[in-house]
């Protein structure tokens, strides 16, 4: 099946099918590399599309490592859980956890989260219309994650520059470096702050940590909090700003959820499903091996299509459509095994309280479909744009 660049930018999905009837794994790309230097283009490369198969790449991290990732994004935020697997990784993950832990998402959401979220509503909730791209689902991420990381409000533009430019470094990879080294004089400096004064946040957490003895290196802090900006703000502001155009382009499912705000947790996740925010992440294999009746030779990368896997007709009934109201089955988009996202609880968390709050403080939410607002973008996903009128509540 051929499919112009366009067209995979603006819905992937049509291909992802036509693959997956075809194999749950096939030889060749999912992957738009247009934008990519031809030095990080893998020399081969395999694709799996079904969810039994991604979810074997996910959870086989003995054949299917994700080591490779030093020679890629590693280059730009240092060495990081995302590339380490076994003990290692395990005892990485296990020190930086500390910093995610159920008591601090507890009171993260009435403390930092809820009046982030309203603050943000207070500066366009009577103007009656807005794009909730530019002024909502970009702007509270990178706010919560700053207040999360105890970072000064006044640093906020410059971090978020700085974020913006890691995250592109496939666009303009000298511009990446310098952002990666200003970060990291940055995180330094926050370190050496909470080395002497003590505070009650992430970076504060992740200096204090401790298990058997063993603290975190400044090196495995500053580059774990690089790593923190494209998990923490990319994926959440592109999951949340899918969500409320799938929810605004059915108007039953929307009318629905804020009628009865249990279904807030279906709606989320099945958007997650349907438009998760990155289709596609990249596994290395370790050694000649097999996955799905295909020969995959040592050194090959795959693409364990996430985005193909989340709607496997196998899986699900009527997989092409949204619909919160399906039977919950989980979906991969987290992804599984010893890489399950770590800040996946505080994902939802956020999502679940922008929605919330939308939906107390505005009436009657309309999308204006004049300039064409659609979801964009391979492999990350999210709005062009979500212009909606609305009426405040009373």
């Amino acid at each position: 099946m051929q499919v112009s660049r366009d067209d995979l930018l603006r819905d992937p999905y049509p291909l992802f099918a036509a693959k997956r009837r075809e194999a749950g794994v096939f030889r060749g790309t999912v992957m738009d590399y247009s934008r990519t230097p031809e030095s990080l283009r893998p020399e081969h490369e395999f694709s799996a599309v079904s969810f039994d198969a991604v979810n074997r790449v996910f959870r086989d991290g003995t054949r299917f490592t994700s080591a490779f990732y030093d020679t890629t994004i590693g280059l730009f935020i240092g060495p990081s859980i995302l590339a380490m697997s076994g003990p290692r990784h395990r005892e990485h993950r296990n020190l930086v956890s500390a910093a995610f832990k159920a008591k601090s998402l507890l009171r993260w959401e009435p403390e930092i989260v809820r009046p982030v979220v309203n603050g943000l509503i207070d500066e366009f909730a009577d103007a009656g219309e807005v794009d909730l791209v530019r002024q909502f689902t970009f702007e509270f991420p990178t706010r919560v994650i700053s207040r999360l990381l105890g970072l000064p409000e006044a640093d906020l533009p410059t971090f978020r520059r700085w974020a913006v430019q890691l995250i592109s470094y496939v666009v303009d990879y000298r511009r990446a470096f310098e952002a990666s080294a200003a970060l990291e004089q940055y995180f330094l400096t926050q370190i050496e702050q909470r080395r002497s004064h003590p505070t009650d946040d992430i970076i504060g957490d992740l200096v204090t940590a401790e298990i058997d003895g063993e603290k975190l290196s400044d090196e495995a802090i500053y580059s774990f909090l690089r790593l923190l900006l494209p998990a923490g703000l990319e994926t959440t502001y592109r999951s949340s700003g899918n969500l409320l155009y799938l929810l605004s382009t059915h108007p039953e499912q929307m009318r629905a959820v804020d009628a009865d705000r249990d279904l807030v947790t279906a709606a989320i996740e099945e958007g997650l499903r349907y438009e998760t925010p990155l289709t596609t992440v990249q596994r290395c294999a370790t050694e000649d091996t097999e996955l799905d009746g295909v020969e995959i030779p040592a050194g090959a990368v795959v693409n364990a299509c996430i985005g193909a896997a989340n709607r496997d007709e196998n899986r699900w009934e009527r997989a092409e459509q949204f619909d919160i109201f399906r039977p919950r089955i989980p979906h991969i988009s987290f992804a599984a095994g010893e890489h399950t996202c770590m800040g996946l609880h505080l994902a939802r968390l956020e999502t679940r309280v922008a929605l919330e709050c939308l939906l107390d403080r505005l009436t009657d939410i309309e999308l204006v479909t004049a300039d064409d607002p659609h979801i964009h973008g391979q492999p990350f996903r999210s709005p062009t744009a979500l212009p909606v009128r609305f009426r405040p509540t009373a």
